[in-house]
């Protein structure tokens, strides 16, 4: 991303816009205006931070669920937009989860490997196992990026309903069936050149587009 002269903030907020586009997109405020946004505490978080902060001025009502809170300044402001909003922060995820129409999983994405560790195993197996439509940001949280998900523990058996990927799909769509969109509408024609990119067929104002996951139909 450096090739472009993006900073980590213009990224995140350009991907927070997207996340927050699809969301209005799978399930606008009409079908329920809660959302519970479960965020990690790296990028794919922030991400949701700003996603979430997006969503309250669509009309929705977030909630978020942030246990492991990074001191890094830029993620301290994040939080801080959202307190000045009255958006609450709710550590019992069994609690908020059922009190939501619609999740957010920005827990783990693209630098995710190894283990998940405390306190996310129970979190995963609550969304593995929810009703309530789920959208995870770049990558459902536990898999890995280039294999899918894991062979045994937390996040074996969770697929969620649908996947943004950010800037570019990544090796794991292979093994996923769910609707999928791609946001991130910042690529000059040169970098997507560059590292062998398809820039998708954005349309309008939108920061995101739908695009086809293969043996399923939109």
């Amino acid at each position: 991303m450096s090739t472009g002269a993006f900073s980590i903030d213009q990224l995140m907020e350009l991907a927070g816009l997207s996340v927050s586009q699809a969301v209005f997109k799978l399930h606008p405020p009409s079908k329920g205006s809660r959302v519970l946004v479960a965020c990690g505490p790296g990028n794919n978080g922030g991400d949701g931070l700003v996603a979430a902060r997006h969503l309250w001025h669509y009309g929705y009502q977030p909630t978020i669920y942030y246990p492991k809170q990074s001191k890094n300044e830029l993620y301290q402001r994040l939080k801080k937009q959202l307190e000045g909003l009255t958006i609450p922060f709710e550590n019992d995820f069994g609690k908020a989860i059922g009190e939501t129409d619609h999740i957010v999983d920005a827990i783990f994405g693209f630098s995710f490997s190894g283990e998940v560790r405390e306190p996310f195993p129970s979190v995963i197996e609550a969304l593995e196992k929810t009703r309530i439509p789920v959208l995870a940001v770049d990558a459902p949280s536990s898999w890995n990026i280039e294999t899918g998900p894991p062979e045994s523990g937390p996040g074996r058996q969770y697929s969620p309903d649908a996947l943004i990927s950010l800037t570019a799909p990544k090796p794991l769509l292979k093994m996923y069936r769910g609707r999928h969109f791609v946001g991130g509408r910042f690529l000059s024609q040169a970098m997507a050149e560059k590292y062998n990119l398809d820039i998708p067929p954005y349309e309008g104002l939108d920061q995101v587009v739908e695009l086809r996951v293969e043996g399923r139909k939109l």
